[in-house]
């Protein structure tokens, strides 16, 4: 049996308890070692066979599966985050679908989540933004043409930018031209909820020049829109005293 599972957005006690106990029980782990918090791995028993799959090609990460499957082994495939968010799974499922060899996927705290919580932010505020954009600006990976960051910043949605630290003048460049305005609040999140967490509040316009400041160069979340700063929104009807709800009769 192979298990998928979302390591978390980086503290080692963020990972679930199903997956905690996957990686007590797992004879083989293979983990994300670019990204996955290293203390994940003080769960593993003492003779487990551990690999970096930051220095492995897929095909060499299936060949490690395909032999523990073999050998009657358990395997846990330990991504980063949520791996359901620029994991790169499905390339691996495809393969253990035609192998016919069973696995399951437990997910995890996404770091756009652990960036939410380093602001203490709520992406979803009443009369500003109901609405969760999350992409990523084109590397060497392409993005579909019709889902580019201009696109998307002419909704005026919360937007979460992935994979982008190093392209931050471009990046402020296209939000500006989608529609956003340069002094549309912006934050980068280095390392969300790991030790050396640094969260920053700026403007889609300021953006480049923030992480320049801070020696930000990788491994941070871009968060922009007017949910960054809650000046305004307006209460939640849920809580209302006026607002009915299946639980609750307003009061008069």
């Amino acid at each position: 049996m192979i298990h998928f599972v979302g390591a978390g957005s980086g503290a080692a006690d963020l990972i679930t308890l199903r997956g905690k106990k996957f990686l007590e029980e797992a004879d083989v782990i293979i983990y994300a070692g670019s990204l996955v918090n290293p203390q994940l791995l003080d769960y593993a028993k003492e003779n487990c066979e551990i690999y970096n799959s930051a220095k492995m090609t897929l095909e060499e990460v299936l060949d490690v599966m395909f032999a523990a499957e073999q050998a009657g082994r358990t395997t846990v495939r330990l991504h980063t985050g949520d791996p359901c968010l620029y994991g790169a799974i499905r390339e691996q499922m495809d393969v253990l679908d035609e192998k016919k060899i069973a696995y399951d996927y437990t997910p995890g705290v996404s770091s756009f989540s652990g960036a939410a919580s380093a602001l203490n932010l709520e992406y979803t505020l009443p009369e500003v933004s109901q609405s969760v954009i999350i992409t990523r600006m084109e590397g060497r990976t392409p993005v579909p043409e019709k889902e580019s960051i201009q696109s998307f910043a002419a909704h005026h949605a919360t937007m979460v930018i992935f994979l982008s630290t190093g392209m931050l003048k471009e990046l402020s460049r296209r939000l500006i031209e989608g529609g956003y305005e340069e002094d549309t609040p912006a934050a980068i999140v280095y390392k969300a909820t790991w030790p050396d967490e640094k969260p920053f509040v700026c403007t889609v316009g300021t953006l480049a020049e923030t992480a320049e400041a801070n020696n930000i160069t990788k491994t941070a979340l871009i968060i922009v829109g007017d949910v960054v700063t809650h000046s305004h929104y307006d209460r939640s009807k849920l809580y209302d005293p006026g607002f009915t709800t299946e639980f609750r009769e307003a009061s008069k």
